[in-house]
């Protein structure tokens, strides 16, 4: 579902990625893991079309971000690190504009929002203005956002950041299901070892390079360490 071959990015003399490439399939949780400056936001900006790569080539279900933008980008769905959420309008309205900004026919919009709000337990809250939200069910909003064209791959840059347990719970409980009931490839961003030892697959980045890629297990391996903890600390601090 997403290819990624000798992706570079730099500013100015500064590489932020240093020819990365990756191959993700569908019906796959990929964690990216890595620490701060590892290049993960400069990624899926790239990855979403915010910047362009300076060199190597990106294609998500099959079509080029270089060459096809419009056909690549519609089968992506992003939750960014910060919230992008109009505060000051309902969650339904700030659903139903992205449901338009994607040509969902009306009945199909609210019948996707009904459905996903519902099953995130946000649906009692929908005619709700988005600041009077709890962060954490902002970010289940923002996920039900992502999700209304039914994208291919997802990305989810840091997005439990500041969350409460619970919350970080349910949001990675949601993206599992999507994941095991549609074939939806996810590419979930994070700097925290826990949420990345329950992935089916852990990439881990380095001052924009590939470090290690595999199952928990086998990073772990070739990390050198007994734990994934141990060794991504030893690795890539």
């Amino acid at each position: 579902m997403l290819r990624i071959d000798g992706l570079t990015k730099r500013y100015g003399e500064r590489p932020a990625l240093k020819a990365l490439s990756l191959s993700l399939p569908a019906g796959q949780f990929v964690a990216l893991l890595g620490p701060n400056g590892a290049g993960k936001s400069t990624l899926f900006q790239v990855l979403t079309g915010l910047f362009a790569a300076d060199e190597g080539e990106v294609e998500v279900a099959g079509h080029s971000l270089r060459h096809a933008p419009t056909k690549a980008l519609r089968h992506i769905g992003v939750v960014f690190q910060q919230i992008s959420l109009d505060l000051d309008l309902s969650i339904l309205r700030n659903l139903l504009f992205q449901a338009d900004l994607h040509g969902l026919p009306r009945a199909l919009a609210h019948q996707r929002i009904r459905t996903d709000c519902a099953r995130l337990g946000v649906d009692a809250d929908l005619n709700r203005k988005v600041r009077e939200l709890s962060g954490g069910n902002r970010r289940k909003v923002e996920l039900v956002r992502a999700n209304l064209h039914r994208p291919a791959v997802l990305l989810m840059d840091e997005a439990t950041v500041g969350l409460d347990p619970k919350s970080r719970q349910d949001l990675l409980a949601a993206l599992r299901a999507d994941v095991r009931e549609r074939g939806v490839c996810v590419l979930w961003a994070t700097h925290w070892v826990e949420e990345a030892e329950s992935a089916d697959r852990v990439v881990v980045l380095h001052k924009g390079s590939l470090l290690a890629d595999g199952s928990p297990y086998e990073v772990t391996r070739a990390l050198g360490e007994t734990t994934l903890e141990a060794g991504f600390i030893k690795r890539a601090s």
